[in-house]
């Protein structure tokens, strides 16, 4: 007789992530040092409990049935309405009952956009990746949120077909630092993905400017909210409103630029690559980090298995899948400072070309896929 899988993870755990709500509600009213406590939260004290919890290698039985994981998924569910609230009443209360300095102003709308960043636009990106319809548009609605609904078409259609390749955007290549990376993916991420519906389209024998493509809900989704914030705060809640959608969609970027940083799939001629395999991601199996993020850094196998719901996502060892050395809030404060993080993951890639191809002993015609090496980097 075969031996029983695990079953999945208790929900309760993941909803940690529902304290950022009275973290951010603290900072709004209080103002002052309790703006601090929404960064310091993300970025410090849940990398000390990763340290004090360490990782979590169980895997739980892949074929758990939806219907066992309701809680997991409606805490997904929920998140839109309640980050619908914390954003409007944000910026009314800013805007009309607050006497705040304008760099509290400012503090406060970071903290949102780390909250929107870390919390919404992941769970837009669990819920995307569904079949369902109410989940789809759960996503599409936290993304206009943050005022990049193109994602949702870019990360389906573009990332996931062709990670580790020169035809996605958001890989980062070997040598690239951040500062260069992010207004690249600015800027050519909503043509990549307007291309890739317009591809759609024509293969289903229908125009640009059909109703289908998605295009047309998102720029509606985005233009209402932007209303919104202007009937609630004027232009300051559009100033707001956009700040912390900056600050979201920087945070989003950071962690693309982590998950795949110098991975490249082998190229086998004739515009082909080999198919995404687990060693194509940087994995990461620290356990609090793991709860807020909904299991995110289980990034290998949800490349393998973009389908596959959070709390099933399996753990690979570190002679399966390159490693990091902790969750992703460290990992991105290290990528804002690139000859750092250049410094530290360059040998990193060197090792996993090793490790995964050895038979590759001449790399030069994947050097078109890379940054030159500023002076005195490795």
């Amino acid at each position: 007789m075969s031996q029983a899988q695990p079953a999945p993870p208790p929900a309760w755990p993941f909803w940690l992530t529902l304290t950022f709500v009275p973290l951010v509600a603290i900072s709004v009213l209080q103002g002052g040092w309790w703006i601090a406590f929404v960064p310091v939260y993300g970025w410090v004290l849940t990398p000390i409990a990763d340290r004090f919890f360490g990782r979590n290698l169980r895997n739980p039985d892949p074929n758990t049935p939806d219907e066992q994981l309701f809680w997991h998924r409606l805490l997904t569910w929920i998140w839109f309405p309640i980050q619908l609230v914390l954003v409007y009443w944000s910026i009314w209360y800013l805007t009309h009952r607050a006497d705040h300095t304008t760099a509290e102003n400012i503090g406060i709308m970071f903290g949102i956009g780390l909250t929107t960043g870390m919390v919404g636009i992941v769970y837009a990106h669990e819920l995307m990746h569904k079949s369902s319809r109410f989940e789809r548009m759960l996503a599409d609605l936290l993304m206009a949120l943050v005022l990049y609904s193109h994602f949702r078409t870019e990360h389906l259609l573009v990332h996931h077909p062709w990670v580790g390749t020169p035809r996605d955007t958001v890989t980062a290549r070997y040598n690239e630092g951040f500062h260069r990376y992010f207004p690249r993916v600015l800027i050519r991420g909503p043509g990549s993905a307007w291309r890739a519906e317009r591809a759609r389209l024509r293969r289903a024998g229908l125009p640009v400017w059909h109703r289908r493509n998605p295009f047309w809900r998102y720029a509606f989704l985005q233009a209402l909210f932007l209303a919104i914030s202007f009937v609630i705060g004027g232009w300051a809640g559009i100033g707001m409103f956009a700040f912390q959608a900056f600050i979201a969609i920087w945070l989003l970027e950071l962690t693309n630029y982590v998950e795949h940083y110098g991975l490249t799939r082998k190229y086998l001629g004739d515009g082909k690559y080999e198919p995404v395999r687990p060693h194509h991601s940087w994995d990461s199996t620290h356990l609090v980090t793991n709860l807020v993020l909904i299991n995110l850094q289980r990034h290998a196998d949800h490349h393998v298995n973009p389908m596959r719901r959070f709390p099933l996502l399996q753990a690979y060892g570190p002679g399966q899948v390159p490693q990091l050395p902790t969750g992703y809030p460290p990992m991105t404060a290290l990528a804002m400072i690139p000859p750092l993080w250049r410094r530290r993951f360059n040998p990193r890639v060197r090792a996993w070309r090793k490790q995964f191809y050895p038979e590759i002993t001449d790399w030069t015609p994947y050097k078109k896929w890379e940054y030159p090496a500023p002076k005195g980097a490795g």
